[in-house]
């Protein structure tokens, strides 16, 4: 099979290479890779047991060829989304994938085609974990999201508005009007030195909670919190907490498979929105990496397989 693989632990250059389809075990499905969805972290998921040439990747959306016989609620023909990391066989670069069946997978519904299914479950998962760490919406409450117009913050912006979060977020100006479709009441160019400034005017007391999708922007984005308010970082920032403000990095091990599920089901209804900025034949897959790592990609970029 086709795949974009490392060659070895020491080179992090990725390259199209023919490899054996992977061998599933009892606890394992294999399936045929129709779409992928490409992340700024994909040649960073592997583990220390990598086989190589070892296939990048940890979202996909594709059939199931095969099933081991310990696993039970999947059947060879369903359409899934999943995500498959750390996985020594292999990632999802490539057109199989084995993926162990307790890795977060879900049914694509009827509606929806492999490429929207495939820029969901990552940055789904992502948003929704960390809307869900905020726990209960106060009444009124205001959220900012620093990083709105990428794939999380697409899904952030709307899971928070549907649970009833008035919100604010940031972005480059070109992406201000795409923000407000989204349902963004605040938006603010994070270019502006006053961005904080500009949300204290919409929020006077701040903003009684943020979410930093962004590396390096949780300490800036703590200034538009107030006083005992709540932030989240995606990326993982590790800043000293103010004012009483409660700071924690998006919690990993929450279960919100079934918020997911029900995402995707509202997508495929046009309730809820998916952007996909460009799809690549699978050829170009390292066009659609090159773009992505610049982190200026407005929702997701899709790879497709054919």
């Amino acid at each position: 099979m086709r795949a974009f693989v490392k060659k070895s632990a020491e080179d992090d250059t990725v390259e199209l290479a023919e490899v054996p389809v992977p061998r599933i075990d009892n606890v394992e499905l294999l399936v045929r890779v129709h779409a992928i969805g490409v992340g700024i972290h994909d040649t960073s998921f592997v583990p220390a047991d990598a086989a190589y040439p070892y296939p990048i990747g940890i979202e996909a959306a594709g059939v199931i060829e095969e099933i081991g016989k310990d696993v039970s609620g999947f059947q060879p023909g369903e359409r899934v989304a999943f995500i498959s990391s750390m996985q020594s066989k292999g990632g999802t670069w490539a057109e199989y994938a084995a993926v162990e069946s307790s890795s977060l997978i879900v049914p694509i519904p009827s509606a929806m085609g492999f490429g929207e299914a495939a820029a969901a479950p990552v940055a789904g998962n992502t948003a929704l974990r960390a809307i869900e760490a905020l726990g209960v919406t106060p009444p009124g409450g205001s959220l900012f999201v620093a990083g709105g117009s990428g794939a999380v913050g697409t899904f952030a912006i709307q899971i928070a508005r549907q649970r009833g979060w008035r919100v604010g977020a940031s972005s480059s100006t070109r992406n201000h009007d795409y923000l407000r479709m989204l349902g963004a009441e605040a938006v603010v160019d994070y270019h502006d030195s006053d961005w904080t400034q500009q949300i204290q005017q919409w929020a006077p007391t701040g903003v009684d909670a943020a979410i930093a999708v962004q590396p390096n922007t949780s300490a800036q984005v703590m200034e538009a919190v107030q006083d005992g308010g709540h932030l989240i970082s995606i990326s993982g920032d590790r800043v000293e907490p103010e004012r009483g403000v409660r700071v924690e990095v998006v919690p990993h091990l929450s279960d919100v498979r079934d918020d997911l599920v029900e995402m995707m089901d509202r997508i495929s209804r046009g309730e809820a929105h998916v952007e996909i900025e460009r799809t690549y034949p699978f050829e170009d897959a390292l066009d659609a990496l090159a773009r992505v790592q610049t982190r200026h990609t407005r929702g997701k970029l899709v790879v497709v397989v054919e």
